[in-house]
């Protein structure tokens, strides 16, 4: 009896033990506020304006989002680890959508104590990781920030509007989460932390059906969405460094096409170079991006300077590529203990389909102000503007057939609060 109950006692006090050991938290970000704007949108020498104020739940500052994380200890400084993360959605009737986009982190890896760690999902890539940490105004979702930079659609203006303020194109400067990952970041030594990522989805299956005489898309075949990416960082006193190359190969980020000899190119939308047609081209690309970013901590505020730039090419053609580059400045501080704010400037230019084909110029600012309640809870105010040169479209023969152009500004007043 003595034993039972000694044997009993001993087991409860291993599952204790266990419990203690292995952690999960939950955490998440509500973000709401009211959101204004207007845009000026000129396409093949016609201008359409509009304007727009409303409430919304999508957030400014940041995305609402839930998310779960857990850690076990595994003994000797190696422990298992993993995070669930969905976007909120709380102007929808689905509070959490099922939607792929709102899958924003999904992976499970392990941790060794002194080397690093390694996960595998769908993940944030290490330049997102390397623009979150450099950029002063801190990957939010208002227009006029040119390197993580968003594409504002009040109203329906601009082909390719969504009418919301708060339009899904992280992925407009470069490739920020991607699936079928494996990710590996290395613990700080000297002042430097590495990281890589390498995705691994090939695809192969018999052709169904062969490329018609209008260009029709081929069913079947070869689909190799692949891709990798290398970053370091370097911390030397005040002075940060980071630094990130990623390569993938995946169907066409941008969705530019091709009908009847004449190419489109389009801002204000989504997809930055618009459709002319149904005969896509490219829908097979190398997209390489390249990121680096510096900050200095002066004490009173941080000062920070980026550049971005992405070039996606078409794998069966050359000639036929999208580049987007960017530069920015930035300074970033606390006014009081209570008063937190940000000022950014960036420009850049946008390249397509070679020589004699459209380039656009654009400018962006950004202002914000965080005044914090507590450390979790905080309201907000942040405006923003973004403009784009004239710039002719031109067909194959290189006649212009129209002139374009975009100014958009966005306005945001909310609360955020962390948990």
């Amino acid at each position: 009896m003595k034993k039972t109950l000694l044997m009993a006692f001993a087991t409860g006090a291993l599952a204790s033990t266990a419990q203690a050991q292995s952690t999960v938290t939950a955490y998440g970000i509500m973000d709401a506020s009211v959101v204004g704007g207007n845009q000026k949108y000129v396409a093949n020498n016609l201008q359409t304006k509009s304007t727009a104020i409303l409430f919304t739940g999508a957030g400014a500052e940041n995305t609402s989002r839930l998310g779960f994380r857990g850690v076990e200890d595994l003994g000797g400084g190696l422990s298992a680890l993993f995070t669930i993360e969905v976007g909120i959605t709380p102007d929808s009737t689905a509070a959490i959508s099922t939607a792929s986009t709102q899958n924003r982190q999904t992976f499970v890896g392990l941790k060794k104590e002194g080397v690093g760690n390694f996960a595998i999902g769908t993940q944030f890539t290490p330049m997102f990781g390397a623009v979150a940490v450099s950029s002063a105004a801190q990957t939010n979702n208002m227009i006029g920030d040119v390197i993580y930079s968003r594409n504002y659609t009040p109203g329906s203006a601009g082909p390719g509007a969504t009418g919301s303020f708060t339009a899904n194109d992280n992925n407009l400067s470069f490739t920020a989460r991607i699936a079928n990952a494996l990710t590996l970041n290395t613990e700080k030594i000297g002042g430097f932390q590495g990281h890589a990522i390498l995705v691994l989805n090939n695809q192969n299956s018999t052709q169904a059906t062969t490329i018609s005489s209008n260009g029709a898309a081929v069913t079947g075949g070869v689909n190799n969405q692949n891709g990798w990416g290398l970053g370091a960082d370097y911390t030397y006193n005040k002075l940060f460094l980071t630094g990130v190359y990623q390569s993938f190969s995946a169907t066409n980020p941008y969705a530019y096409t091709q009908a009847g000899g004449v190419t489109t190119f389009t801002t204000g939308a989504p997809t930055i170079f618009g459709v002319a047609g149904a005969n896509t081209l490219g829908t097979n690309v190398h997209d390489n991006q390249g990121y680096v970013g510096a900050t200095y901590d002066f004490g009173i505020l941080k000062a920070y300077a980026n550049w971005v730039t992405r070039k996606a090419t078409d794998s069966l053609n050359s000639s036929y590529y999208v580049n987007r580059q960017a530069e920015q400045i930035g300074v970033r501080g606390f006014i009081t203990p209570t008063i937190e704010s940000w000022a950014v400037a960036g420009l850049g230019s946008y390249k397509a389909y070679g020589q004699g084909q459209p380039t656009a110029n654009f400018n962006a600012w950004q202002l914000g102000v965080n005044y914090w309640l507590s450390k979790r809870t905080n309201l907000y105010a942040i405006v923003g503007v973004e403009n784009t040169s004239n710039y002719s479209t031109v067909n194959t023969s290189g006649v212009a057939t129209g002139t374009n152009s975009a100014n958009q500004n966005g306005y945001a007043i909310g609360v955020r609060h962390t948990f």
